[in-house]
């Protein structure tokens, strides 16, 4: 990004920031008042703990591969953590190295409350007894070790377009995990995916309306960075999931396959959150934007249809793959 352009970004962020205390309070919630992974694991301390683990480990016995597989994915996606946050604190206007800005307090915020996901679904996934702990950790290890690429270098609108999209994402597939395991007999599973998916539902919000806010600013920019973002297409943050001697991608394919199958998270789910984030944003109504703009503004609105037009033609796997995550 040139630097011109990326003066221009920062005076936006600025802007876009400058009651970051009052959006904090409302889309994050006080460390004391929060959720810990504890409060929905059997207690240590206590003389039933065994006996708690016996129950839990019974209640995941006939949960269906690709069920397990879908929940090992996305613990392995909630663990590469550190990724996203190095990540973020390198976008333009957060990147206040001499003068740390409200903006760097909330990617950390942001972080600390995403880092309860993983630790919770990660000491679940041990007691159950359905998992090799061992390679799936080597796959968070790989993922965390590999990076990722998500087409959005340091732009704060392009990053904020793609968090938009992915905590909608996120909270869809977490949303289908917990009504899953009510299906398959498991209410603790269940409202512990209830819960996570609640946090991914509030960061969205945020995120969204930052991207509201720099709308409102500089539209021009924002649907071009909109249409850059949608032609390469929203990669999930785990694109480069891998087990030991698999190549870098196969696995997450696999997973994405477990997951259309299961209907956690499908072609379809991408096409509705693309389709809400337009509305949200009212996209089709932006106007006073410049040639190139409107050209953006006329592709995103068509582009819903003809993402349908495609995914009628996709056929799912039927279930072949073994991972080696699973026991």
């Amino acid at each position: 990004m040139d630097t011109a352009l990326s003066a221009e970004r920062l005076e936006v962020m600025q802007h876009v920031g400058k009651d970051l205390d009052m959006l904090m309070a409302e889309y994050l919630k006080p460390i004391e008042e929060n959720w810990q992974p504890t409060d929905f694991l059997p207690d240590s301390t206590k003389d039933n703990f065994l006996t708690e683990v016996k129950l839990l480990q019974e209640s995941c016995r006939d949960l269906p591969y690709d069920y397990i597989a879908v929940l090992i994915g996305d613990t392995i996606t909630e663990e590469a953590l550190p990724t996203y946050e190095s990540w973020l604190m390198d976008v333009i206007g957060v990147d206040q190295v001499d003068n740390p800005s409200g903006w760097s307090q909330w990617v950390r915020s942001w972080t600390a409350e995403e880092n309860r996901h993983g630790d919770l679904l990660n000491k679940y996934l041990y007691l159950s007894g359905r998992v090799n702990m061992r390679a799936m950790e080597v796959s968070t290890q790989f993922l965390i070790a590999d990076g990722f690429d998500i087409g959005t270098d340091r732009d704060p609108y392009r990053n904020f377009i793609y968090t938009s999209f992915q905590e909608l994402a996120t909270n869809v597939s977490h949303r289908r995990t917990a009504t899953l395991a009510k299906k398959f007999g498991n209410p603790h599973l269940s409202k512990i995916c209830g819960v996570i998916a609640s946090d991914e539902m509030r960061h969205a919000k945020a995120y969204k309306a930052f991207v509201s806010r720099i709308l409102e600013v500089d539209p021009s920019e924002l649907l071009i960075a909109l249409e850059d973002m949608m032609r390469k297409k929203i990669v999930m943050p785990a694109h480069f999931m891998r087990e030991s001697g698999v190549k870098m991608g196969d696995t997450f394919s696999h997973f994405s396959d477990a997951a259309q199958r299961l209907g956690v998270y499908t072609t379809n789910d991408y096409i509705e959150i693309l389709e809400s984030l337009l509305s949200e944003w009212e996209i089709g109504a932006v106007r006073n934007v410049n040639e190139k703009a409107e050209k953006a503004r006329d592709y995103l609105m068509a582009l819903p249809a003809r993402l349908k037009r495609i995914a009628d033609r996709t056929r799912i796997p039927e279930l072949q793959y073994e991972f080696s995550w699973i026991s």
